[in-house]
């Protein structure tokens, strides 16, 4: 078994006890409730301090948590609130469509599924919460490249592949690709990403009118649609639930 890092598990320690209790404590409170010699607790505590966890009073000297853990922490929060507005929306889409539907969120350079719906028949169907996809070919990258700057940024720091032969991955393409989406409210996957495959996908807004995230259904080419083209009626099925899960958001109407 692996052996934890010492440093790390006191580390952890230091900001769960600054996380309750006493708002500020001192290096000696610090380190008496720990068991650590000052010089230990001081060093744990001026790195967490580099990073951002920790602040420091200058007036008292006292330590209390950093606005980079309430950060972290908001992020979290922002991802489970999103996923929990979005369940009820995300069933009826999936019912309405009759094709799979997932959830997604910006993470290192991809598109991280946050939830999923199972397609509304009885279809083997693998469970992809947790898996990443691409921002450049698929229509939630896509979307998520078009309405958030750090997306579109890192869509075009990334290794931007060829899956098929049709998938646009030039900078020029790519950049057109994203105004149509911005022009029309939602993003397409007609096969750039898998053979036979075909995706509709469409922004979620917040409070502040930021994009958090993007929804969007995924099924068979030769359902999502039809002579060439996408269901118009499949288009508005996501778009309406992007919307409805912006709304509860606090987004308001787009």
């Amino acid at each position: 078994m692996a052996r934890n890092i010492q440093s790390l598990e006191r580390a952890a320690a230091m900001l769960r006890l600054l996380g309750g209790g006493e708002r500020r404590l001192g290096l000696s409170d610090i380190a008496s409730s720990l068991g650590l010699a000052k010089g230990t607790a001081h060093g744990i505590l001026r790195t967490l301090q580099q990073e951002g966890f920790v602040e420091q009073d200058d007036a008292s000297g006292r330590y209390q948590l950093g606005a980079e853990l309430l950060r972290l922490g908001t992020t979290y929060l922002d991802v489970h609130e999103l996923r929990a507005r979005a369940l009820v929306w995300t069933d009826d889409l999936a019912r309405s469509s009759g094709e799979s539907v997932h959830l997604g969120v910006l993470h290192q350079q991809g598109v991280l599924i946050v939830h999923h719906v199972f397609r509304p028949d009885d279809s083997r169907q693998v469970l992809e919460i947790g898996a990443m996809q691409p921002l450049h070919s698929t229509a939630l990258g896509k979307v998520l490249s078009a309405y958030d700057p750090v997306a579109h940024s890192e869509a075009l720091e990334a290794d931007r592949k060829a899956f098929t032969d049709r998938t646009v991955y030039e900078p020029e393409g790519f950049e057109h690709v994203l105004d149509i989406t911005r022009a029309r409210g939602y993003a397409a996957d007609v096969e750039e990403t898998w053979e036979g495959i075909a995706s509709i996908a469409a922004p979620i807004h917040d409070r502040r009118r930021m994009p958090v995230g993007a929804v969007g259904i995924t099924g068979a080419v030769e359902r999502v649609c039809r002579a060439g083209e996408l269901r118009p009626e499949l288009v508005a099925a996501v778009r309406d639930c992007a919307r409805a899960v912006s709304r509860d958001l606090g987004a308001g109407r787009f």
